[in-house]
C-alpha cells in the first residue's frame, strides 16, 4: 500500500438502548483453556488491567490486556470483554510489536446495510452478541506472528445512575487462567464528598482477598484496588487453575447536605438532584397482569409470589387494584379501594388464586385499568395529593380483541393523556419488546424484561422497588432564562426515592460570574422549591483535580446524556422529527467519538498476508434470543435498476427500464481528457473521469482504443473527495488523505460514506441510502502491446439525487423517452439499423451489444442496446465537448 493505514476491521455495534432504573458498570474478561502461568496453546496472558476513573458519576473505563505468543508459529489470541448495555465504547486499539492500529468511529446506516447483505465467506474477525440481562459481550482475535507481542485496549464510557441510594460498577471477572500482573483500579472523585464506598467479590472469601483487595475514602475521592498474586489467584495452593470466576463490584454514594448539587466546567454545567427526608406521596397503582395460557406453570407462580411480596410493602395511603387479562377481562374490585390491612388481606387471597387461561387480550385489560385511574381522580375515590401508576405485565402479542400494535398504542395514549406513566413488564422472549418499550416510552414511563429464570419473582419485586416510594411529582428544573443551551430533559412526572434527576447543558455566557438553578415540584402535603446558587470561579478552581479528573469529563457527559434522550425520543417519533433527532444523535456520536446504534467502530487489523474486513452486528433487546451476530466478509452490493455505466472503449449504457431496453453511445476523445461523468448541485456530488489510451494517429482513428485510467469522486457537503487509479484508492476527509490498494479488502466508514474494496476486483461507495457506485477494475496482460489496465464505473442507485442532476450518466437519472422504428439491414448483416425519435431529434441507430462486468470483470454479461454514432450527439443534451472540465476534482 502507498501509506501507513491497514485495511479496516469495521465493528457495526448496535448498542441497545439504555434500560430505565439503576445503571451498573459490568465487565467480563475471558480468557482460553487454562495451563500453568497463564499460557494457552504457547499463547501467554501476561497482564489484564482494568482503569475505572469516576468523576461526578460519569465513568471513564479503561481495560487493558497484554499477551504473548511464545509458540514457534503463528497463532490467534483472542481479547473478549464484557461490558454493560449501557456504555458507549469511545475507543478500541491493537498494538502489535510496537505498531499500534486505532479504532474510529464512523457513521453505522451503511455498513449495517453490508452487514445484512453479507454472506458468510472466510473466517471470523469480530463478535459482538447479548450476554445477560445488563451484559454485551465484545470479542475481537488476531493472528500474531510467533514471539510477537499484542496489547488489545478497549475504552468505555457510561453516566452511573443512582438506584436504591446507590451507585454500582460491576465487574465480571473470568480469565479462566493465571495472570501474572492482575489488576482492577477505581479511582472516584465526586465533588459533594463520598459518604460510603464498599467493594466486594463473590468468587473469594473476605478471608482470602487479605492484601489483593484495598479502598479507602476520604472527602472528595475514593480508591479501589484489586491486585490478587499468582498465589491468590490459584483454586488451591497446587492448583494451576484461577478462582477469579465471578462478580466484582463496587458501591458508593454521595453526601447529600443539600438536596442538588450544580456544577459548571468550561462553558457546560450539570445538576444532580435527589433529596432526601421527604415524606412519600401516596400512590394508585394499578396491576395489569397476563393470565393467558402461555404463563402457565413456573410464569404465573413466579407472578403471584411477586404481588404477594409487593402485597407486604403496600403503604396504607395506597390504593390500588388487580386487572387480569386473558380473552376477557376480570377485575378484582369495580373502582380502587385503599389498602388497608383488611383490604390487603383480601388482596392477598384473590393473587393466590390467580389461575391462567385462554388468549391474550391486553388492549381491553390495559384500557380497563386506565378508565379506573381516570375515574378514581375525577370522582374523588383517591388524594388530591397521589400520584397514579400502571404497571402491566405479559409475556406475548395480543391476540385477542384489538390485536394491531400501533391501534393499541393509539388508544392508550388517547386513553392516559399523558397524566401518569405506564410501565410495561415483558417476561420471557416470546414477545414484541419494541412494541411494549415504545408504548411506555410515549407515556412518561419505560419498558424492563423479566428474564425467565428462577429469580423472576425478585425481578418483579425489584421493579416494583424502584417505583415504591415517589416523594415529588410534577418535577420542573429551571435555569436562568436565555442563559442556557442544548439543555437535556429537565421535567419529570416522579421524582422515586433513592434514584436521582441529572440535567445538563451549556452555557449561554462562558464568563457569567454566577449560576442560579431551581427546582419545583409537588410533596405529599405542598408545593416544594429547591434552590441552588454556585460561584462558577470558585466551582472551576474547586474542581482542578488533574489526577482524578479525565479531560473535558463535563461536556463528555453532557454529549452522553444527549444521546442517550435523543434515542430514546427516537424510538417512538416518525417523519420528519424522527430524521432530525437521528441527525442530532448522529452528530453528536461522531463528534464525542461515542459507538451508539447510530455508528460503528473502525478498526484496523491485518490478518496474516492477506487483510481482513468484517462487519459485527450487536444484538438488541429484540435479538436476545437468536442467534449471535457475526463478522461476515462483504462483496459488492446487488444491483439495483434501472442502472447507468460506463465501461470499456469507453462505452456508456443506459438502462431503460420503462422500455426494457438500453442505449449505448461512445465518446471519442484524446487521452488526459477529463469528463464530467455527474454532477448534483442540490446533493453536492460530482463524478468525473480521465481518459487514457492511444493517442489520435489519422493512419489508425477508427482503431485507436480509449479508456477510462481515472476517477474523481468529490461530495461538497461532506467534505469528501476520491481519486480512484487502476493502482490505488485514496480518500480525502478534509486535507487528510487514506491510501488504500487495489490488493486489499477493506471497508471504511465515514460521516455516511461507505467505501468497500474487493481485492483486484471492485469497489462499491455509498452515500446514505439511495446513491451507490460501483467501480470496476480491468487487469490486462502486460506483455500485450497498447493494451491499459482501465476501470468500470457504474451507478446502481441514484433515486436520492436530485431532479437536477447532469452530466454524461447523470442526465439519464431522469426518466427517458425514446420510440425506435424502421428496422432493417445495416452496413454490418449481424447489426440492423433502426430510425430512433429521442429529445426531438431523429437518429439512425445501430443494434449492438456491451459488457456489463460488475460480477465478473474478466467474462462479462451481455446487454443489448441501440448505439447513437457521433458521440451519442442527439441524444445527450448539447455536444460531447460540453462535458470536458480542466481536471479530475
Amino acid at each position: 500500500m502507498a501509506s501507513t493505514w491497514w485495511p479496516c476491521l469495521v465493528l457495526a455495534l448496535l448498542f441497545s438502548e439504555a434500560a430505565s432504573g439503576f445503571s451498573r458498570s459490568p465487565l467480563r474478561l475471558l480468557g482460553k483453556r487454562s495451563l500453568p502461568g497463564g499460557a494457552a496453546d504457547g499463547i501467554e496472558v501476561y497482564s489484564t488491567k482494568i482503569s475505572c476513573k469516576v468523576t461526578s458519576r460519569f465513568a471513564h473505563n479503561v481495560v487493558t490486556t497484554k499477551a504473548v505468543n511464545n509458540a514457534d508459529k503463528a497463532k490467534e489470541i483472542s481479547f473478549d470483554v464484557e461490558l454493560p448495555k449501557t456504555a458507549f465504547i469511545t475507543n478500541f486499539t491493537l498494538t502489535i510489536d510496537g505498531v499500534t492500529y486505532p479504532g474510529n468511529v464512523k457513521e453505522k446506516e451503511v455498513a449495517k446495510k453490508q452487514y445484512e447483505k453479507a454472506v458468510s465467506q472466510g473466517k471470523t474477525a469480530g463478535l459482538v452478541k447479548a450476554s445477560g440481562r445488563k451484559l454485551e459481550k465484545f470479542t475481537v482475535s488476531v493472528n500474531v506472528a510467533a514471539g510477537s507481542n499484542v496489547t488489545f485496549e478497549l475504552t468505555y464510557e457510561e453516566l452511573l445512575k443512582r438506584h436504591q441510594g446507590k451507585y454500582e460498577m460491576f465487574l465480571k471477572v473470568q480469565p479462566k487462567q493465571l495472570i501474572k500482573h492482575f489488576e482492577i483500579e477505581a479511582h472516584i472523585f465526586e465533588p459533594q464528598g463520598i459518604s460510603t464506598l464498599d467493594a466486594e467479590a463473590s468468587f473469594i472469601t473476605n478471608d482470602l482477598l487479605g492484601s489483593a483487595l484495598t479502598k479507602s475514602f476520604s472527602g472528595k475521592k475514593g480508591h479501589v484496588s484489586f491486585k490478587p498474586s499468582l498465589d491468590q489467584q490459584r483454586s488451591c495452593p497446587t492448583c494451576s487453575d484461577s478462582l477469579l470466576n465471578g462478580d466484582f463490584t463496587i458501591t458508593y454514594d454521595v453526601n447529600r447536605e443539600s438536596p442538588a448539587n450544580v456544577q459548571v466546567v468550561n462553558g457546560y454545567f450539570v445538576h444532580f438532584f435527589a433529596p432526601q427526608g421527604l415524606p412519600v406521596v401516596p400512590k394508585n397503582v394499578v396491576f395489569v397482569i397476563d393470565v393467558s395460557g402461555s404463563m402457565a406453570g413456573r410464569k404465573i407462580q413466579q407472578t403471584r409470589d411477586a404481588l404477594l411480596k409487593i402485597l407486604d410493602d403496600v403503604k396504607e395511603t395506597d390504593h390500588l387494584n388487580f386487572i387480569l387479562f386473558s380473552g376477557g377481562v376480570t377485575t378484582w374490585k369495580d373502582q380502587l379501594v385503599q389498602a388497608t390491612p383488611e383490604n390487603l388481606q383480601e388482596a392477598r387471597t384473590f393473587v393466590k388464586n390467580i389461575r391462567d387461561d385462554g388468549m391474550t387480550n391486553l388492549n381491553d385489560g390495559l384500557l380497563r385499568g386506565i378508565h379506573m385511574l381516570n375515574k378514581a381522580r375525577e370522582e374523588n375515590l383517591v388524594p388530591e395529593r397521589s400520584t397514579s401508576i400502571v404497571i402491566m405485565l405479559t409475556d406475548g402479542d395480543a391476540n385477542a380483541g384489538e390485536s394491531n400494535p400501533e391501534r393499541i398504542q393509539e388508544n392508550v395514549r388517547n386513553a392516559i393523556k399523558g397524566k401518569f406513566p405506564l410501565y410495561n413488564l415483558g417476561f420471557g422472549n416470546n414477545l414484541n419488546f419494541n412494541f411494549l418499550e415504545t408504548m411506555g416510552l410515549e407515556n412518561h414511563g419505560f419498558a424492563r424484561r423479566i428474564y425467565e429464570d428462577s429469580d423472576a419473582d425478585l425481578q418483579l419485586q425489584g421493579f416494583y422497588d424502584e417505583v415504591a416510594n415517589p416523594l415529588l411529582t410534577d418535577v420542573e428544573m429551571e435555569y436562568p432564562q436565555n442563559a442556557i443551551l442544548d439543555l437535556t430533559q429537565n421535567s419529570y412526572q416522579h421524582f422515586y426515592d433513592g434514584s436521582e434527576i441529572v440535567v445538563a447543558g451549556r452555557l449561554a455566557d462562558e464568563n457569567i460570574n454566577s449560576f442560579k438553578a431551581d427546582v419545583k415540584g409537588q410533596g405529599a402535603f405542598n408545593d416544594l422549591t429547591f434552590t441552588e446558587e454556585v460561584d462558577v470561579k470558585e466551582m472551576e478552581e474547586a474542581l482542578k483535580e488533574q489526577d482524578y479528573i479525565f479531560g473535558n469529563y463535563l461536556e463528555r457527559l453532557w454529549a452522553y446524556l444527549t444521546i442517550e434522550q435523543l434515542l430514546e425520543k427516537r424510538k417512538n417519533a416518525q417523519g420528519e422529527e424522527k430524521e432530525n433527532l437521528t441527525a442530532q444523535a448522529l452528530d453528536l456520536s461522531l463528534k464525542y467519538h461515542f459507538v451508539t446504534p447510530l455508528t460503528s467502530m473502525v478498526v484496523t487489523k491485518p490478518e496474516d498476508n492477506e487483510d481482513q474486513t468484517a462487519i459485527a452486528d450487536k444484538p438488541g433487546e429484540e435479538a436476545i434470543s437468536a442467534i449471535p451476530s457475526r463478522a461476515y466478509f462483504i462483496g459488492s452490493q446487488p444491483p439495483q435498476n434501472p442502472y447507468y455505466y460506463v465501461d470499456g472503449d469507453p462505452h456508456f449504457i443506459i438502462q431503460v427500464p420503462e422500455k426494457n431496453d438500453a442505449l449505448c453511445f461512445n465518446i471519442d476523445e484524446d487521452p488526459g481528457t477529463v469528463l464530467r461523468l455527474i454532477q448534483d448541485p442540490v446533493t453536492g456530488l460530482t463524478v468525473n473521469g480521465q481518459i487514457i489510451g492511444d493517442k489520435r494517429d489519422s493512419t489508425a482513428a477508427n482503431n485507436r482504443k480509449t479508456f477510462f485510467g481515472k476517477l474523481g469522486i468529490t461530495n461538497t457537503q461532506m467534505d469528501f473527495r476520491m481519486e480512484v487509479t487502476t493502482e490505488k484508492i485514496t480518500l480525502w476527509n478534509g486535507d487528510e488523505p487514506s491510501t488504500f490498494s487495489w490488493l486489499d479488502t477493506a471497508t471504511v466508514t465515514q460521516d455516511g460514506i461507505s467505501v468497500t474494496i474487493n481485492r483486484k476486483k471492485n469497489m462499491v461507495i455509498s452515500f446514505g441510502d439511495g446513491v451507490t457506485f460501483v467501480v470496476v477494475l480491468h487487469q490486462v496482460w502486460k506483455k500485450l502491446p497498447g493494451h491499459y489496465d482501465f476501470l468500470g464505473f457504474y451507478v446502481v442507485d441514484s433515486h436520492r439525487m436530485s431532479a437536477q442532476t447532469h452530466g454524461l450518466l447523470g442526465q439519464f437519472f431522469h426518466p427517458l423517452n425514446f420510440k425506435v422504428s424502421d428496422i432493417h439491414p445495416g452496413s454490418d448483416p449481424t447489426k440492423p439499423d433502426a430510425t430512433m425519435v429521442v429529445k426531438n431529434h431523429r437518429l439512425t441507430v445501430t443494434r449492438g451489444s456491451q459488457k456489463d462486468y460488475r460480477k465478473d470483470a474478466s467474462v462479462g454479461m451481455k446487454v443489448a442496446c441501440w448505439f447513437v454514432h457521433n458521440n451519442g450527439e442527439g441524444l445527450i443534451d448539447g455536444i460531447h465537448t460540453d462535458y470536458i472540465v480542466p481536471n479530475l476534482f
